[in-house]
């Protein structure tokens, strides 16, 4: 029996041993990398390399199995030079450095990231060529080196990487031939613009058959001249393509000399996207005609549209914004944003992207928005009974909760209101919205951004200080749910509070707490609604709507509890708490008010607005 124990206990320490060689193996690599760079901002401070991992360091993100799998430090003012160790991270998948002021070479070792996702070093002052060992990285989907000195040519190696999606290699120094086989063929000009670069094919697309007849009889003959035709053609059409299509999409002066109907011409696709050509959506919207806009937001303008295999499609024309980092941010985001598939979340079916033009191409929603269902509806259509809104809140929820838990990286909506609850044609939620809003790191607890929302949806600490996180988005479904119930904006059921003294919330609480919800309640349902599911809807919506983001529950506990589950717990617990905190108050502040800020007079109009 000792000898087992004592077998278990060397087993035990030699497990100790391996996954703290591992995890300093890691953080040595990580070390070398701070070692070697400037920090003067110090955002590498909590990289201490006497713990035994590094999974607890700041911008640094471990997996279950407590190896690194992204790390992502942007904009920090870094700079130095990148080390060979990085190569040691054989579990990575995000590597981005982007927007500091890094220099020297791309280490070769980089190839070995054989789990790598997404490269991006753009916008430093790297030199040198590019590595031909990234083309091992067979699983990259971005690789972004914009705004760099980078030198030589264009490894042919990356165009043997399949699942490329995102590729940009604007503004360096490289030079030769782009090539245009493999994975590069459906890439634009806009990847490689302001280089020394030729459109000219690298390697022969088709050999010609070395045992072909040349000149024996009239059919030998005509069938080499057949393949030499052959293989010409493809050259040229597949050197000429991408500035084809590249032209066409540039050319909007000249848009109403065009034909009739568009030419054919081969289908593009980024991952599950259709890359549409400017063409098509031009002859879809009657080149964007002011009788086909179906809403209007602070990024653009939304049209509907009939593509030519009559299918009608909703197409979001974005504002301009003429920057790199603007193209960028599309590029990536809007593949990433692609991989959220759910049910209960509008799916991007495809995009447009040129110089001049940058679309988002949806399905349309028959139904419109819950904002159109409750304020925008025609007298002779019902509104909308009470067995539909609550299946609304219970989609909306789970949409919501998609985006947060099963993203990666999760996205945040950051304005979440009625008007981004589309209806599908049974009336099934459907989250719109969120195509450009903010990816979000796992470790981080919140992102400082420009604020973007509608008035009476901002939470609190989004609008004081710019902080937006998941509970940001927990309290816009909460003001949601209170216009489903009610039926009215949320600045209407401010208005109707008419209390200076009382918060809007507060104001709705007490009719809760006095059982009067024919005040609440939307008239147009006519008393056709089940009191107890009102009220378990009016606690779920007060227990988003908290001024503190460390109260609100989280989106998976809200779906939960909009099912019934959990909430009536919660509810007392909050009561609790909520009692205990107005005695101590009272005792020890009884001059200070706690409230929900309400003025945005300080913000821009075009950042309230946001995406939509």
């Amino acid at each position: 029996m000792e000898r087992l124990i004592s077998v278990c206990l060397w087993l035990i320490l030699a497990l100790h041993l391996v996954l703290r060689v591992t995890g300093n193996a890691e953080g040595d690599a990580l070390h070398a990398l701070k070692n070697n760079l400037a920090d003067p901002n110090n955002v590498l401070r909590s990289w201490d390399p006497t713990l035994d991992n590094p999974c607890r360091w700041f911008n640094v993100t471990c997996n279950n199995e407590s190896s690194v799998t992204r790390l992502e430090v942007g904009n920090a003012n870094l700079s130095g030079k990148l080390v060979p160790d990085l190569g040691l991270l054989t579990n990575l998948q995000y590597l981005a450095l982007d927007g500091n002021n890094i220099s020297g070479v791309i280490p070769e070792e980089l190839g070995n990231l054989t789990n790598l996702v997404c490269l991006n070093l753009s916008f430093n002052a790297l030199t040198g060529h590019i590595p031909t060992t990234l083309g091992k990285l067979t699983k990259l989907r971005f690789l972004l080196l914009i705004n760099n000195s980078l030198t030589g040519q264009i490894p042919m190696a990356l165009t043997t990487i399949v699942t490329l999606q995102v590729l940009d290699l604007s503004n360096n120094r490289l030079e030769g031939n782009i090539p245009i086989n493999g994975s590069f063929f459906f890439f634009t000009p806009i990847s490689f613009a302001n280089n020394l670069l030729n459109f000219l094919p690298s390697t022969p697309l088709l050999p010609v058959s070395p045992t072909a007849p040349t000149s024996s009889g009239v059919s030998g003959g005509g069938g080499a001249v057949a393949v030499i035709v052959g293989v010409v053609a493809i050259a040229v059409f597949s050197v000429s393509a991408p500035v084809i299509i590249y032209v066409l999409c540039r050319n909007r002066k000249r848009r109403h000399l065009s034909f009739n109907r568009p030419a054919k011409r081969p289908e593009f696709h980024l991952g599950q996207l259709k890359w549409f050509s400017l063409r098509e959506l031009q002859e879809a919207t009657d080149f964007f005609s002011e009788k086909n806009v179906v809403g209007r937001g602070g990024s653009g303008r939304v049209y509907k549209g009939r593509l030519d295999d009559g299918s009608v499609v909703a197409i979001k024309r974005l504002k301009q914004r003429r920057t790199q980092g603007g193209l960028l941010q599309f590029q990536t985001e809007v593949e990433m944003v692609s991989m959220a598939v759910h049910r209960n979340l509008l799916r991007l079916r495809g995009f447009c992207l040129t110089p001049t033009e940058r679309l988002l191409v949806y399905p349309f929603m028959l139904n419109g928005s819950v904002r159109s269902c409750l304020r925008e509806r025609p007298e002779s259509q019902a509104p909308l009974d009470w067995g539909v809104r609550k299946r609304i809140a219970l989609g909306a929820a789970r949409g919501l909760e998609y985006l947060h838990d099963h993203c990666n990286p999760k996205i945040i909506h950051r304005d979440l209101k009625a008007a981004d609850i589309l209806l599908d044609e049974n009336f099934d939620a459907v989250v719109g919205g969120f195509g450009l809003a903010k990816l979000m790191d796992y470790k981080d607890t919140h992102v400082i951004t420009a604020v973007r929302g509608t008035i009476g949806h901002i939470a609190p600490e989004y609008l004081s200080s710019g902080r937006a996180s998941e509970k940001t988005d927990v309290f816009g479904y909460g003001i949601m749910l209170l216009e489903l119930i009610t039926g009215q904006k949320a600045v209407d059921i401010a208005r109707v509070a008419n209390d200076d003294d009382v918060m809007f919330l507060d104001w709705v609480e007490g009719l809760l707490k006095e059982k009067k919800l024919e005040t609440l309640v939307d008239s147009g349902l006519q008393g056709n609604y089940i009191e107890e599911e009102v009220e378990q809807l009016i606690q779920v919506a007060l227990l988003c709507t908290q001024s503190t983001p460390m109260g609100r529950p989280k989106m998976v506990e809200v779906v939960r509890m909009v099912e019934g589950d959990g909430l009536a717990e919660r509810w007392e617990d909050w009561q609790k708490r909520k009692m205990f905190h107005q005695e101590f108050n009272n005792t020890h502040h009884p001059n200070v008010k706690w409230f929900i800020p309400e003025s945005t007079s300080r913000i821009l109009p075009d950042d309230l607005s946001g995406p939509r």
